[in-house]
C-alpha cells in the first residue's frame, strides 16, 4: 500500500510539473560571464567611506578583481561591458535576524522555502543567518541546495531550532529539561551542521549558561531573544547577541523574578518610562559594551505594532497569500483599534536606544524579522530596516555598513563578503540613484550579483507573486 501511495504522489508532482512548468535557477540568470566589468557606477563600499562616484568594479571567477575611477582600472579584453551610469553598487546586505519560516496562524510556523530565498536574494539580501528555526532539516537541505547551485538563495547561516525551557505555547519548540538538556541538543545539532544559536524567552540561567559554553566549545556564537533572563545577566553569562534591543529586555520590570518571564506588555510599560540616558538603561548598555554583546535592529516588525506608521508596500502584499494578506490587514485593524498600546512611544524609545548603544561603543547588527503581524517578509522588510535606521538618526553610509560589513564582521566573514574591496566575493547589489542621499533608494534594485552571477530580481519576484504564507 504504501508503494502505491507512493507513485501516486510522485505521480501527481509529475502531472502538476507538465501543467506548469517550474523555473530553472538559469531562468534567473541575467549576467554570467567569466568577466563582467560595471561600469560608471557610484560606489558605497560598505566600510562607512563616502560614497565615489564614476568607478569601475570588475568581476572575475566570483571575485570582484579591480575597483576604482572609470578611466583607471584596466578593463579585460574578453570583459562583458555593463553602463551603470545614474546607479550605486553597495555590497549584498547580510540579513541578521532573516528567518525562513512564516506566522502561519493558530501558533504554527511554516517555513517558505520557494519564496522566501528568492525574495531575499532578488531585493539584495545575499547572505542570512535564519536567527531560530522551526524546521532545521529544511534549512540545512536548502542551504545544501543553494550552495549546489540547484536552487536559488542566498548564502545561509543556519541556525538551529530554538533553545528554550518550559512555557511556550509552541508544540514546534523542543522544551529544554535542564542544563544537561541544553549541552547535548546544542553538540547534536553542530554535528548537523547549523553554524549558529539562539536562545529564546523561557529559557533559566542554567540552561543559557550550558547553550553558551557549548556552542562556544565548537566556535559557534549565541544570539537571544530573552525574557526570563535579562540584558546584563545574559551579557555576563557571555551571549554574544542580543535581538530587538529594549522591546524585549524584561530587567526593568519591577516584579522581576529569577528564571521567570514576566508580562511581555508590562515589561514594555516600565521600559518606557525609563530614560534612555539614565542610569538603569545606560548600565545596561555599559554591560552589554564591556562584554562584546552586539545587538541586533529589527525594527520593521515593530513598526507595525503602531497605528500611526504606514502598512507594508503594496509590492509586500503582492508577494502574500490571499489568506495571508487577509490575516495581515485585519491585525493591522487590531493594531488600530488599541487606544492603550505602548508601542508607538516604545518604537521610537527602540530607535533611542539603538542610538545611544553605538554611540557607547557597541555593534548594531541589522535584520527584519518575518513574523509579528505578517506584513514584514523577506527582503522587503531588510530595505525598510535601512531606511529606518536612517530614521533612527544613522547616516545613510552607518545604516549601510550597519547592515552589510557589522554583519560580516559579527559572523566572521568579513575576508569574503560584508564590503566592496578587492579579494572578496562579487556579492554586490546594484540600484538606480544614489541611497547615500536618498536612502529610499536603495528599494529600485536593478540587478544583484552574488559570488559574480547576477540574478534578474524583477523575474524572482514575479516568480512569488501570492506564495508567502503558502511555501
Amino acid at each position: 500500500m504504501r508503494r502505491v501511495l507512493a507513485t501516486l504522489f510522485l505521480c501527481s508532482l509529475g502531472f502538476a510539473a507538465a501543467q506548469q512548468p517550474a523555473p530553472t535557477v538559469k531562468d534567473f540568470i541575467r549576467e554570467q560571464s567569466p568577466v563582467i566589468a560595471l561600469e560608471h557606477v557610484r560606489v558605497i563600499d560598505g566600510t562607512g567611506a563616502a560614497a565615489k562616484a564614476d568607478q569601475t568594479i570588475v568581476i572575475s571567477g566570483g571575485k570582484i578583481a579591480a575597483i576604482g575611477a572609470s578611466g583607471s582600472v584596466q578593463i579585460p579584453a574578453d570583459a562583458k561591458r555593463l553602463d551603470f551610469t545614474g546607479h550605486t553598487a553597495l555590497p549584498g546586505l547580510v540579513g541578521m535576524h532573516d528567518h525562513l519560516f512564516y506566522p502561519a496562524g493558530g501558533g504554527l510556523y511554516h517555513d517558505m522555502p520557494f519564496s522566501f530565498p528568492r525574495l531575499y536574494l532578488a531585493l539584495g539580501v545575499t547572505t542570512i543567518r535564519t536567527t531560530g528555526s522551526m524546521e532545521p532539516y529544511t534549512d540545512l537541505e536548502l542551504k545544501k541546495s543553494i550552495d549546489a547551485g540547484k536552487s536559488t538563495g542566498p548564502k545561509i547561516n543556519v541556525t538551529g531550532p530554538y533553545m528554550e525551557g518550559e512555557g511556550l505555547p509552541l508544540v514546534q519548540v523542543h522544551a529544554l529539561k535542564d542544563a544537561d538538556d541544553a549541552h547535548r541538543t546544542v553538540a547534536y545539532w553542530v554535528e548537523e551542521g547549523v553554524r549558529s544559536f539562539k536562545v529564546y524567552n523561557y529559557i533559566t540561567r542554567a540552561e543559557l549558561k550550558a547553550t553558551i559554553e557549548e556552542a562556544h566549545k565548537h566556535g559557534i556564537k549565541v544570539t537571544g531573544h530573552l525574557c526570563s533572563v535579562g540584558f546584563r545577566e545574559a551579557a555576563e553569562l557571555g551571549i554574544d547577541d542580543l535581538e530587538h534591543g529594549l522591546t524585549t529586555d524584561t530587567e526593568f520590570h519591577p516584579d522581576k523574578k529569577p528564571d521567570v518571564c514576566p508580562n511581555p506588555n508590562q515589561a514594555v510599560i516600565a521600559a518606557n518610562k525609563l530614560d534612555v540616558n539614565g542610569p538603569e538603561i545606560q548600565t545596561t548598555i555599559k554591560t552589554m559594551v564591556q562584554h562584546h554583546v552586539a545587538l541586533t535592529s529589527t525594527l520593521p516588525v515593530f513598526e507595525q505594532f503602531v497605528a500611526s506608521r504606514p502598512d507594508v508596500p503594496q509590492k509586500a502584499l503582492d508577494a502574500l497569500s490571499d489568506d495571508a494578506r487577509k490575516a495581515y490587514q485585519a491585525a493591522r485593524a487590531r493594531v488600530a483599534q488599541n487606544k492603550e498600546s505602548p508601542w508607538p512611544v516604545m518604537f521610537q524609545k527602540e530607535m533611542e536606544f539603538e542610538r545611544a548603544f553605538v554611540k557607547a561603543g557597541g555593534t548594531l547588527l541589522a535584520g527584519l524579522d518575518p513574523t509579528g503581524l505578517g506584513g514584514v517578509i523577506a527582503e522587503y522588510g531588510d530595505e525598510r530596516e535601512v531606511e529606518l535606521l536612517v530614521e533612527a538618526g544613522f547616516t545613510p553610509l552607518d545604516a549601510i555598513k550597519i547592515a552589510t560589513l557589522n554583519g560580516a564582521e559579527f559572523l566572521g566573514e568579513q575576508a569574503h563578503v560584508g564590503s566592496l574591496a578587492v579579494g572578496k566575493q562579487a556579492d554586490i547589489l546594484v540600484v538606480k540613484g544614489d541611497p547615500s542621499s536618498a536612502i529610499t533608494d536603495i528599494e529600485n534594485v536593478e540587478i544583484v550579483f552574488k559570488d559574480g552571477v547576477g540574478w534578474d530580481s524583477k523575474k524572482m519576484v514575479e516568480s512569488v507573486k501570492g506564495q508567502v504564507g503558502i511555501r
